[in-house]
């Protein structure tokens, strides 16, 4: 097996970035998902409730985020330095997030159409992994729960055989796909190492509605491909979670690179 391609989304549920390696750190890959769209209640917001998130392309600078998107001028954000902070909310978790200048709230709001704000987790900002899953101490991003997403390339052949219409991995917003493998190889893992980082193999990915939305066009499709035909054989058997990709938390540093070898140090 070995690292077919490598990617980051520096803005959460932004447009996937393709990087031909990635700085691995504890709260997950260098520069991915560190910042994220707030609404007036400090919650987080993502493509499925503004779907032309999407459609937002955000570049990491040297010192802070350009952001660019269909009919506005780009513009250019600062890493905020000793201003606002606020409390904002991750599915159930509270974070200590830096806030940026008004400018790149005025930009978003502009973009989806209702007042929205942005932040930045630096770090002054900690947020704890599920301790069912994770060790103490183990952090992650503004990431949905973990912070490094894994599939097979298999695993979206698989998919796409029985799809009407082929999809590609952008659907699925991984950190690293696999190749030369079987489909949901990375269902088998326990403990595994990409190129010199190890990681443990914590929790298989619940997807959701987030699948259904184009990241080129961000129209929903209307009969909820790809999470209708992944139900009819990745349900979990809970009646709600449908499966695909593993997370990982990397126990180390280092970087990965596209053709790294990976080597399963435990499997299930």
């Amino acid at each position: 097996m070995h690292v077919a391609s490598l990617h980051i989304h520096p803005l959460k549920s932004c447009a996937a970035l393709d990087v031909d390696s990635l700085d691995v750190v504890p709260r997950g890959p260098v520069g991915d998902r560190r910042w994220m769209v707030i609404d007036a209640a400090n919650r987080f917001v993502t493509a499925r409730a503004e779907a032309r998130l999407v459609l937002i392309r955000a570049l990491p600078q040297d010192d802070g985020l350009s952001l660019s998107a269909p009919g506005c001028a780009p513009l250019m954000v600062a890493a905020p330095r000793n201003g606002t902070r606020v409390q904002v909310r991750v599915w159930d978790d509270h974070v200590d997030a830096a806030l940026a200048d008004d400018s790149a709230h005025a930009w978003l709001s502009n973009f989806l159409g209702r007042p929205l704000r942005l932040v930045h987790m630096d770090g002054r900002s900690h947020r704890a992994v599920d301790p069912a899953f994770g060790a103490p101490g183990d952090e992650v991003s503004f990431a949905d729960g973990y912070p490094l997403l894994v599939i097979s390339r298999a695993a979206l052949d698989g998919l796409n055989e029985r799809l009407e219409h082929a999809i590609g991995m952008t659907r699925f917003r991984p950190n690293v796909v696999v190749d030369d493998c079987a489909p949901h190889a990375e269902d088998g893992w326990r403990r595994v190492r990409i190129g010199a980082v190890e990681f443990d193999a914590v929790k298989r990915c619940s997807r959701c509605v987030f699948t259904t939305i184009d990241p080129v066009t961000a129209v929903r499709d209307a009969q909820g491909e790809p999470l209708r035909t992944l139900r009819s054989y990745r349900d979990a058997g809970n009646g709600k979670d449908v499966l695909f990709g593993m997370n990982l938390i990397a126990r180390g540093t280092g970087t990965l690179h596209q053709g790294d070898r990976i080597e399963v140090l435990e499997p299930q």
